[in-house]
């Protein structure tokens, strides 16, 4: 929901900071990698209690994740470097949750499993529809450049990130946080899926 403010707010940020890397000669897909292998050391951070050490490495990770694509728009987005964005991104989501139900299995992992369930449909809706777009040549401009088409809802990358500051933040809380969340995750599934079915249904 909030992706298209965030989007055009970082645009230019992140431009100046990408044209220093690509001038390093560093490219896109290393970055991804780099900040893929930073945010699944949030696993042992959460499994220790260290909270402080886990919001350090969801931050690197989603920083990079900015960062990545950044790059990729200047040195040309690659099939490879998009197929490595989306896929990172939901193992590194539910390695954040599971990390809390790892940290304290008696009262985080329910609402851990059931905000993996609900990851299932937001991710499903997404890739599926994504495959559509892709055959019927449907793009959403506002979003620019980005290897897969983006069908939005409530819970989009900008909710994702600052549920998963917030639970690091308050980890007490996890549990009802997760279940939030959730539920936010399958109002946007329902959404998206209506939306789908509006876009790709034969005409009459």
């Amino acid at each position: 929901m909030l992706d298209t403010f965030f989007i055009k707010s970082l645009k230019h940020p992140l431009r100046i900071t990408a044209v220093v890397i690509d001038k390093l000669g560093i490219k896109a897909n290393w970055i991804t990698l780099f900040g893929f292998t930073m945010g699944m050391m949030v696993l042992p951070a959460l499994y220790f209690g260290d909270m402080s050490l886990a919001l350090v490495l969801v931050v690197i990770n989603r920083v990079m994740d900015g960062l990545d694509g950044a790059v990729a728009r200047i040195q040309g987005p690659t099939d490879l470097g998009g197929y490595l964005d989306i896929t990172l991104d939901f193992i590194f989501y539910s390695a954040v949750v599971f990390g809390f139900a790892l940290m304290n299995p008696l009262e985080n992992a329910l609402a851990a499993s059931f905000l993996i369930f609900s990851f299932m449909g937001t991710g499903s809706s997404f890739l599926a529809f994504a495959i559509m777009a892709e055959k019927r040549n449907i793009e959403r401009l506002e979003y620019g450049r980005k290897s897969l088409y983006f069908l939005g809802g409530l819970a989009e990358g900008a909710e994702t990130i600052a549920f998963l500051i917030l639970i690091c933040m308050l980890p007490n809380y996890f549990a009802v946080l997760a279940y939030v969340f959730g539920m936010v995750c399958w109002i946007t599934t329902a959404t998206r899926i209506y939306a789908g079915y509006r876009t790709l249904r034969d005409p009459s």
